[in-house]
C-alpha cells in the first residue's frame, strides 16, 4: 500500500496538539519529521488531526438493526459510522433467543471475510440476558435470565473469543458469582439495567466490573439513604458510559458525571438504533417496535426511550457546548478511554507509532472533514 503523509495539521498526541507529520503505511501510523517523495500528501492546513472515535455501544444505524444484521448489513453500519468519525465499534446484541443470538454471532464472523471499507468492527457487546426485569428498558422480559455460565461459554466459543463486553444486573441470583468467570473468558463486564443496591454494586465492582452501562438510564437512581448502583458507579473507578444526546442526559448531568468521574473515566457512546442517519418514522429494536419523533426513539408499546439516533460527531459537539473542559480532554472520551476500557489500547485510541491508522480530521468547528480507517480514506 502506498504511503500517505498528512502535513500542516495540528496533531493530537498525548492529550495535546502538536505540529507533526503523520505517515500512513500499510494501515499503520508513523510520526515522521517531514513528508517523503514516496507517497501522497494530504494537506491538513487549518485542521485538527485526531484519533478515530470508538463506539462501544450501538444497536444499529441507516436502517440496519444489529439483531437482524447480515454481514453485508454490518458493513453498511461500518461505512455510515466512518463517515461520522467513528473508526471502531462494537455491535451491541440486544437480549434475544439463543438461536437468533447464535445467528448474529455467525454474521459477525462472516463480516470478517467480506471486503471492509468502513469502521473496524472490533467485537460484540451482549446487552443481557442477565438483566433485571424491573429495569428492562427495551429488553424482552420473557427472554431475560438469572445466570447461565454455560450459555456464555457457548456464545464465546462460537464467537471465537470476539465477545468483548457484556452488561449484567449484579443483584440477580447467581449473576455476581459469574463475574470472575466472565473475566476469565476475556469479557469486559459492565453493570446496567439494574436495581442493585449500593452494596451489591460495589461488591460486583470489587469482583471485576469495570463499566457502568449507559449510566443514569434504565437503572436505579441515587437516594441519600441508598446511593444504589448509580452512587456506586459515581464513587468508584469504573468507566461511565455517557449518552450525550441531550435526551438520555441533560447537559447538567453530563457536567456532573465529568466532575464526579474525571474525564479519564467518561466514555461517550451513542446507544444508537437503526434510525440513526434516517428521518423520523417507524423502526424496530430487536423484537420491539419503535417510533422516532423529533429524533427521539421510544417504544410504541409504552413510550419508554429505546436507544438513540445519535452519532459520535454530534456527541463531540454537544460535549464541547456543555462542558467547560478543553477539547484536548473531551476527545479522550471518544478515543483513549473506550480503547482502554475495551482492551484496544495497544492498537487504537491514540496517534502513536505503529498503531492502526484510524484518524479523523476536524475543522475549527469540529466538523468531520476527512476520515482514515485502518489507512483507507473514507470521506
Amino acid at each position: 500500500m502506498a504511503k500517505t503523509y498528512i502535513v500542516n495539521g495540528q496533531v493530537y498526541i498525548d492529550r495535546k496538539f502538536e505540529n507533526k507529520v503523520v505517515c500512513i503505511e500499510d494501515g499503520k501510523l508513523h510520526l515522521v519529521e517531514k513528508a517523503g517523495n514516496d507517497g501522497e500528501v494530504f494537506d491538513a492546513t487549518g485542521l485538527k488531526v485526531v484519533p478515530g472515535f470508538i463506539d462501544t455501544h450501538t444497536h444499529g444505524a441507516v436502517g440496519v438493526d444489529v439483531n437482524g444484521a447480515t454481514a453485508e448489513d454490518l458493513e453498511k453500519i461500518s461505512c455510515f459510522m466512518a463517515s461520522k468519525g467513528t473508526t471502531s465499534w462494537l455491535c451491541s446484541v440486544l437480549t434475544d433467543t439463543v438461536e437468533q443470538t447464535d445467528w448474529c454471532i455467525n454474521e459477525f464472523k462472516r463480516h470478517k471475510t467480506i471486503e471492509q471499507n468502513g469502521a473496524d468492527l472490533v467485537g460484540i457487546h451482549l446487552e443481557g440476558p442477565f438483566l433485571a426485569p424491573e429495569f428492562k428498558g427495551a429488553m424482552p422480559e420473557h427472554l431475560l435470565k438469572k445466570n447461565d455460565i454455560p450459555l456464555i461459554r457457548h456464545y464465546q466459543e462460537l464467537a471465537e473469543g470476539n465477545i468483548r463486553y457484556i452488561t449484567i444486573s449484579p443483584e440477580l441470583d447467581g449473576v455476581q458469582d459469574m463475574i470472575p468467570t466472565l473475566k476469565e473468558l476475556g469479557i469486559v463486564v459492565g453493570i446496567g439495567h439494574s436495581g442493585a443496591t449500593y452494596d451489591q454494586a460495589m461488591s460486583s465492582i470489587a469482583q471485576g466490573v469495570t463499566v457502568g452501562t449507559h449510566v443514569g438510564n434504565a437503572s436505579r437512581l441515587f437516594h441519600q439513604h441508598e446511593p444504589a448502583i448509580f452512587g456506586a458507579i459515581m464513587e468508584s473507578d469504573v468507566y461511565c458510559e455517557t449518552i450525550c444526546d441531550g435526551r438520555h442526559l441533560v447537559p447538567g448531568s453530563v457536567r456532573m458525571y465529568a466532575k464526579c468521574k474525571g474525564m479519564e473515566r467518561i466514555v461517550a457512546i451513542t446507544d444508537s438504533i437503526m434510525a440513526a442517519g434516517l428521518p423520523d418514522g417507524d423502526y424496530h429494536l430487536g423484537v420491539n417496535e419503535v417510533v422516532v419523533e423529533n429524533g427521539d426513539a421510544k417504544l410504541k408499546s409504552n413510550g419508554t426511550r429505546a436507544g438513540s439516533t445519535l452519532t459520535q460527531d454530534v456527541a463531540l459537539k454537544n460535549m464541547i457546548k456543555w462542558l467547560p473542559n478543553p477539547l484536548e480532554e473531551i476527545l479522550m472520551t471518544l478515543t483513549e478511554n473506550p480503547a482502554k476500557e475495551m482492551g484496544l489500547w495497544e492498537t487504537k485510541g491514540s496517534i502513536a507509532e505503529g498503531k492502526d491508522a484510524d484518524i479523523v480530521l476536524l475543522d475549527d468547528e469540529c466538523n468531520v472533514v476527512q476520515v482514515f480507517a485502518r489507512g483507507k480514506m473514507i470521506k
